[in-house]
């Protein structure tokens, strides 16, 4: 039996804090029309209380979105649930999602708070929360490095305070699959309320661990994963909703889970978040990078002309893109040179054929892309 994950897209709020990703308000809006329509359960539209932009910002999205729940974040303070209440209040769905840290680390340095202390405001945030909203979120920040007692004891009193969503956070990625595995099986097992309450991941790429911790927490029993477009997010970024939702989609076989993610729109919302901020993913980024299903070994592109399946585990249109592209260069072999040229209407004989492609091979020592324009000169 497949469980279904909720997909809580946080974009718009925690990706917009990665350093060079800010969206002006149109921006925000695109983008969040696209999370919307490929089936995003919950959108993170923003911080209310951090400015006037934002606080519309929010306000718009919830006022506009036509599926997705639509989730303002805020601190343990009252200015800031109230802003995240009255931004939400247009939404058809909308949810509060407060925070506060629960980590030694961060009680002693940023809070400055006693353990009984940071409970007590645990205590007041989610039961405002739940006062002004059916639907609170609360997180732990910095969960991964609190204390086994502590974060069971803050997660039952969230959840007895009125949380619906109970986050666990890896906010500085340190954890390793096992550890995170094991973190939210300690909760399902340890927390007597747990069952009143989703519980949701939220990792961060630091280590390069996010989605597989994800997976990992979701394994354990979470029935909500926090990622972004792109991965884009503070310092590292988050775990990518593409590869979560794809690595479900393709390995179904261990990985009984699904999403209501029309994966199709993949790719498109990789590239509208590209366009809108400046920021390129890199060329080998797993399903939406440049060279995702781009072979320019001659071997992998005589397997791919035979069986696209010989090198490729899903097809590029399940993920949006157009096609497989075989990239001609000097790793290339004989079969996609022939294939390359037939598609642009040239058929040479075998002696021809050798001759253009021992040119082509000298001159794709000396240039790292062919153009098709190189191809003709070389035919000719």
């Amino acid at each position: 039996m497949s469980r279904e994950i909720l997909i809580f897209d946080t974009t718009l709020r925690d990706g917009e804090q990665s350093p060079g990703c800010s969206m002006d308000f149109n921006e925000k809006m695109e983008m969040a029309d696209m999370l919307d329509s490929m089936g995003v359960d919950i959108i993170e539209a923003g911080f209310p209380a951090a400015s006037e932009g934002d606080f519309k910002s929010v306000e718009s999205v919830a006022s506009r979105a036509k599926n997705a729940i639509v989730a303002g974040l805020c601190r343990a303070v009252e200015g800031d649930i109230r802003a995240v209440a009255d931004a939400v209040k247009p939404a058809k769905r909308g949810r509060i999602h407060t925070f506060i840290s629960t980590s030694p680390l961060h009680r002693k340095y940023k809070l400055q708070k006693t353990e009984d202390e940071v409970l007590d405001l645990i205590k007041y945030s989610v039961g405002l929360s739940r006062q002004l909203c059916d639907d609170v979120e609360w997180s732990a920040e910095d969960a991964t490095r609190t204390e086994d007692d502590y974060l069971c004891k803050s997660v039952e009193t969230a959840i007895a305070s009125g949380a619906t969503t109970v986050n666990i956070p890896d906010t500085v990625g340190y954890s390793t699959p096992e550890d995170y595995y094991r973190m939210i099986d300690m909760l399902k097992n340890r927390v007597p309320n747990i069952d009143k309450a989703v519980i949701s991941t939220h990792c961060h790429n630091d280590l390069g661990l996010a989605v597989a911790n994800s997976i990992a927490g979701v394994r354990a029993g979470a029935g909500q994963i926090e990622c972004t477009v792109n991965g884009i997010g503070e310092r590292a970024g988050n775990a990518s909703v593409e590869e979560i939702v794809m690595a479900f989609k393709t390995r179904s076989d261990v990985y009984p889970f699904t999403t209501n993610i029309i994966s199709e729109k993949l790719f498109p919302a990789s590239q509208l978040l590209s366009s809108i901020t400046g920021v390129n993913v890199q060329p080998n980024k797993a399903i939406v990078g440049a060279n995702a299903f781009a072979h320019e070994s001659g071997i992998h592109q005589d397997g791919i002309l035979k069986n696209v399946m010989t090198y490729e585990i899903m097809t590029p249109e399940s993920v949006g893109q157009s096609e497989s592209n075989l990239v001609l260069g000097k790793h290339s072999g004989r079969n996609a040179f022939r294939a390359r040229l037939k598609s642009l209407g040239i058929e040479l004989a075998d002696n021809a054929l050798n001759d253009a492609f021992h040119k082509f091979k000298a001159l794709a020592d000396e240039k790292k892309t062919i153009t098709d324009e190189d191809l003709k000169k070389l035919a000719s």
